[in-house]
């Protein structure tokens, strides 16, 4: 089963949990594995379900009340994705990167102290690097994230820097404030930004940020260490030209 990043405690946090168990078992689940996989009271669960089965969200099959999600969630999900605007304008350049990299695309933004996963264009290879959209990552061990702390000024990034821990989440990350300010400044230099096993211990990525009507954004190429370091400079090339192509068309 798929680890759950649970939602801070509350009824609303709970029932997100509750979906988010379904897609990690996909399959049908009772009320005490539910209730184990949230970590919730069988009883305040056993509340949460009965709602989500009166308005629904769930139906229920067999004597031992096995629980699954019916197409409601999708249905009201695809009703409220079908418009985004910001992602269908940015699609065709996405689908592009990938095609043209063969590697995993991701779009991102900054939401408080971290990079929030918009969108992700998994690589069709068996071996690749697998995210999703709604995820969060750290901005100082993820390439989005320092592509976008590499576009505040330096008076902004040093109080960032001054304001937040660095986190270790893998052996390579960067913990240090001057060492990664020193590794932002590079990236500065080149356009681009780099991450070696410093958010998944395996996995490189290459990110570039630009501005889209007045929000910065980060769109990153990402795959298995050993596939991507050979290949860092043409994947870097093909990702600043099509931002640039795309800052361009958005000026004109």
């Amino acid at each position: 089963m798929l680890k759950i990043q649970k939602a801070p405690q509350g009824a609303l946090a709970r029932t997100l949990d509750i979906f988010e168990s379904f897609g990690a078992a996909r399959k049908p689940l009772s009320l005490s594995e539910i209730a184990r996989t949230i970590g919730a009271p069988v009883s305040s669960c056993h509340l949460l379900l009965r709602a989500l089965l009166d308005c629904g969200y769930l139906y229920s099959l067999g004597r031992r009340k096995l629980y699954y999600p019916t197409r409601r969630l999708y249905d009201v999900a695809c009703s409220i994705a079908a418009p985004d605007a910001l992602i269908e304008e940015l699609r065709p350049m996405l689908v592009s990167l990938r095609e043209r990299s063969g590697e995993t695309v991701i779009l991102g933004k900054r939401q408080g102290g971290a990079v929030l996963y918009l969108e992700v264009l998994e690589s069709a290879s068996t071996v690749r690097y697998t995210a999703r959209a709604g995820e969060y990552k750290p901005l100082h061990s993820s390439a989005i994230g320092k592509a976008l702390l590499g576009a505040l000024s330096p008076e902004e990034l040093d109080a960032w820097l001054g304001s937040h821990t660095l986190a270790r989440v893998t052996p390579n990350t960067l913990t240090g404030p001057a060492q990664l300010k020193a590794n932002l400044q590079q990236g500065r230099k080149r356009g681009y930004f780099v991450t070696r096993g410093e958010n998944v211990a395996d996995v490189m990525a290459v990110a570039s940020s630009f501005s889209l009507a007045g929000e910065g954004f980060g769109i990153a190429i990402a795959g298995p260490l050993q596939r991507m370091e050979p290949m860092l400079a043409r994947h870097a090339k093909q990702l600043l030209a099509a931002i640039q192509r795309r800052t361009k068309g958005a000026a004109a």
